[in-house]
């Protein structure tokens, strides 16, 4: 891979690890604004060391800002969608909602306090 391609995949990587970072799209742009001025800055070395330990800082920089839970689409491997997801379909059949046919297989709730501590 070209340092230009390892370039452009380090941008698009660092877009998308804000976007994981950020609450709303509009606090993003501003983000995406700064990640972008960063990258402009060094468009215009040629010293190909240069460009690799620049490449090479950028790489350790993302992992330590990387995000512990990214955003996942609901339809990707691993989302919550529930066609796509067997676990989720089977928690969305134990959830309560009033009136539906499951209300009436639930047991009667316990009102008894519990029992007094002994020490």
């Amino acid at each position: 891979m070209s340092n230009r391609q390892a370039a452009l995949s380090l941008y698009r990587r660092s877009l998308k690890l804000s976007l994981d970072w950020a609450v709303h799209r509009s606090l993003w742009r501003g983000q995406a604004l700064y990640i972008r001025s960063l990258f402009e800055a060094n468009r215009n070395v040629t010293d190909a060391r240069k460009q690799r330990t620049l490449l090479s800082e950028t790489e350790k920089l993302l992992e330590t800002w990387k995000h512990p839970d990214p955003f996942c689409y609901p339809t990707a491997p691993g989302g919550l969608r529930p066609v796509a997801n067997i676990a989720y379909r089977s928690l969305a059949m134990l959830t309560y909602e009033p009136g539906s046919k499951f209300e009436r297989n639930l047991s009667v709730p316990n009102t008894n306090p519990p029992p007094p501590l002994k020490f």
